[in-house]
């Protein structure tokens, strides 16, 4: 078990336990406040955040950030991570052996981090983080508490980028957030 972020990230820089590490050019271990009461977690980083080693700073990022600055939700006050912490090529999906190889450090991530609420961003996160059974179009904008923490699914950035029709719903799953937030009394 790890004490400290940092301890974390330098075990996943060296880490080679499936085949993304052999293509990335950076891990992208995760940014943010380490005491955040916000943690958002999506699927895996893509070319720009490969690049730069950072979570959504690409487009979906960018849209991202738009949001929650529209909402008043402050980037360094939450955490963001992934599900994986290299690209996958062409930005496909992670698959499940791959996930798997990754969660142990998201896991070690939440435990350190402590998050009281946890975005998940997209169906890779919701099913990676709380199980096969659930999927995002029947979740999403709905809480789920588990052990302690709730978790709002939501579509992942880049699929606003796809589907325009979904920033609506993106908006409003944020809008609980920040309202739950307010209520109570979290850093955002």
């Amino acid at each position: 078990m790890f004490e400290k972020l940092e301890e974390i990230d330098a075990v996943v820089k060296k880490c080679n336990k499936c085949g993304l590490c052999t293509n990335r050019t950076n891990t992208v271990f995760g940014v943010g406040n380490p005491n955040a009461d916000i943690m958002f977690i999506g699927e895996g980083p893509g070319a720009d955040e490969d690049a730069e080693g950072e979570p959504f700073v690409g487009k979906a990022g960018k849209l991202m950030n738009q949001a929650l600055i529209g909402l008043g939700i402050s980037r360094e006050k939450i955490y963001i991570a992934n599900i994986v912490k290299c690209r996958p090529p062409n930005n496909r999906t992670p698959l499940k052996e791959e996930a798997n190889a990754c969660l142990d450090y998201l896991r070690n991530q939440v435990m350190i981090i402590k998050p009281k609420i946890i975005v998940l961003l997209g169906n890779t996160a919701l099913k990676n983080i709380l199980g096969e059974e659930y999927g995002i179009t029947s979740t999403r904008g709905r809480w789920i508490d588990k052990k302690g923490i709730k978790y709002m699914p939501t579509f992942h950035p880049a699929a606003l980028l796809r589907d325009e029709s979904k920033k609506i719903d993106f908006w409003k799953d944020l809008e609980l957030v920040k309202n739950e937030a307010d209520v109570q009394n979290f850093q955002i």
